[in-house]
């Protein structure tokens, strides 16, 4: 121990993600490694020293999928922030930005977020369109190009495979993609909600092994037994769940995961030291709770060299205080380095990437016009498929309603609210359907911010409202715009996302401030969910059941095919 360290964190308590155990010592580092555990007080020179008295010394958290693109900040920004809650390792699948700009995206989110101390990995989407023949994007990727895009450096996955139909029937384009990925040794992301039985078999057996989708508690314990790696995101964190797997002879690998989290979400209530307090509120053990946001992650995407507190390991480290419950972040270091304290960043003075990536909102000017809904059917009462929401997932159940049509347009003002996605990439394509569930004020919501394809999706109570929605949408370059009033006449917020339509490339306090006032704009018209931004833009996602509308048609998901605005029989 004569060798000189570079830092002492000492007064603090280990907590093992091996054995659950707590054990009083100093944690000495040098450079980017622990190098040594010691007993408190053992004689041992370092250049700096932390007091850790009353703290917790726990390892950094590690997010094995997770989207940078869902807090609508920059690489930079993401890493600033999550880093000061604790999150030191992500794995991110940029399958926002790269369905709007391919490649060149991707690209440029790799080397922005090699300016961070966080370490950012990277998967390479599996479904650039998310669901082909069914949807344009902006771009679209082989099997060829996935397999060139693996071989980048920082690239270790296959994003998270969403089209699990496609998979499940054996499509051609699917089988190619995975083949490639596992030549390669790739990390094989999942994606497949409720899948159960031969189909699940199907899925598996082409090397996906995780899923981090919401599912029924008993096809969520099928899948655990078969080895998938089972990632519990918030939606996913009941006591139903906890309760099962607590309940099992050996509880199976899991990983806690965030998803998709907005920046006003992360700003205000935490990355994944929040979801580890959900989980501990819905029955799990602070010491599992733990292992799932660090051990089991890092050994999920082959980084062997961190997920515990150990001599020899990376110096990503956490110190929290009170009780491992609490999981409350006072001081956080990457690689040996403080990064963040009291939840905010030590270095205010980040550098700011400028990407270039054009924000693609070329649509024409909007008008209320623009927004009939016209249709070719006689005059009468006609059924029609609906989109059924519900307040705390991203599910959608296929309704009808009775709506009378005149002169070939559909009178939906006053009866239903109106759902419409219009295609951004200078391609034709219009789609209309109504929305149940929802008991709205008058006004309506428009965003590019729509999964996968970011096509401008546009919610509202009348056509006016809509129009001017999208046209603030439209002058912002891309974005979230909430208006009231039945000419749209207020706008209650907006949050400009001028990067690809997806991304802000402004300081994450001001994302996170327009955000919030755009999630409390929508509560306040009577959105209320749980998440309001992914309901609103999942509403989009040909690959999330059951019925979905994108800019070339409504889309049974379940059968993998478009369906007419029209119940016939």
């Amino acid at each position: 121990m004569s060798e000189q360290h570079d830092l002492r964190i000492s007064g603090g308590r280990v907590v093992s993600t091996f054995t659950g155990e707590e054990f009083a010592a100093d944690v000495l580092v040098r450079g980017e490694l622990i190098s040594a555990v010691l007993p408190p007080g053992t004689p041992a020179q370092a250049r700096e020293e932390i007091d850790a008295t009353g703290m917790l010394i726990v390892p950094g958290f590690v997010d094995a999928h997770m989207h940078i693109e869902s807090a609508f900040l920059t690489p930079q920004e993401f890493a600033a922030v999550t880093l000061a809650r604790g999150t030191t390792t992500v794995l991110a699948d940029p399958h926002e930005i790269v369905n709007v700009a391919g490649r060149d995206a991707m690209r440029w989110m790799i080397d922005a977020g090699r300016e961070t101390a966080q370490t950012q990995l990277w998967g390479v989407p599996s479904c650039v369109p998310a669901l082909e023949g069914l949807e344009n994007a902006g771009a679209a990727l082989s099997a060829e190009d996935i397999a060139e895009m693996l071989r980048w450096p920082g690239v270790i996955a296959l994003g998270e495979v969403m089209d699990y139909r496609a998979v499940v029937a054996g499509d051609r384009r699917m089988h190619e993609i995975t083949a490639v990925a596992r030549e390669h040794g790739a990390i094989l992301d999942g994606h497949c909600p409720n899948l159960t039985g031969a189909e699940l078999s199907a899925y598996l057996a082409t090397g996906v092994d995780s899923d981090h989708t919401k599912n029924r508690t008993e096809v969520l314990l099928e899948k655990a037994r078969l080895g998938m790696t089972m990632m519990l995101q918030e939606k996913c964190l009941t006591e139903d769940v906890a309760a099962a797997l607590l309940a099992l002879p050996q509880l199976p690998p899991l990983c806690l995961v965030t998803d998709d989290l907005a920046a006003d979400h992360i700003v205000t209530r935490g990355h994944l030291d929040h979801i580890a307090r959900v989980a501990v509120a819905a029955g799990f053990p602070p010491h599992v709770v733990l292992r799932a946001l660090t051990w089991t992650p890092a050994q999920r995407m082959r980084l062997y060299d961190r997920g515990v507190v150990s001599p020899g390991k990376r110096a990503d480290l956490v110190l929290l205080r009170g009780e491992l419950a609490a999981f409350d972040p006072a001081s956080v270091l990457a690689g040996g380095r403080v990064v963040g304290r009291d939840g905010a960043p030590v270095d205010e003075t980040r550098p700011m990437a400028v990407p270039g990536l054009d924000s693609r909102v070329d649509v024409e000017a909007q008008h209320a016009d623009g927004f009939r809904w016209q249709v070719d059917l006689p005059d009468g009462t006609h059924r029609f498929r609906a989109m059924r929401v519900n307040p705390r997932d991203t599910y959608t159940e296929a309704a009808e309603i009775e709506l009378p049509v005149c002169g070939g347009e559909v009178e939906w003002e006053g009866r239903a609210v109106l759902v419409r996605v219009r295609n951004r990439y200078g391609r034709d394509g219009v789609v209309c359907a109504p929305l149940l569930g929802r008991a709205l004020g008058e006004g309506a919501v428009a965003t590019t911010y729509a999964h996968d394809s970011h096509n401008l999706l546009t919610i509202g109570t009348s056509r006016a409202a809509m129009a001017a929605a999208a046209a603030t949408v439209v002058a912002d370059g891309g974005g979230v715009a909430v208006v009231r009033g039945a000419e749209g006449e207020t706008v209650a917020a907006r949050m400009p996302l001028p990067v690809g339509g997806v991304l802000s490339s402004r300081p994450a306090g001001e994302v996170a401030e327009e955000a919030g006032a755009v999630r409390a704009a929508l509560e306040a018209w009577g959105w209320d969910h749980l998440n309001p931004f992914m309901s609103v833009s999942t509403l989009t996602l040909a690959v999330s059941p059951a019925l979905k509308i994108t800019d070339r048609s409504l889309v049974d998901v379940v059968r993998r095919e478009p369906v007419g605005a029209t119940i016939t029989g």
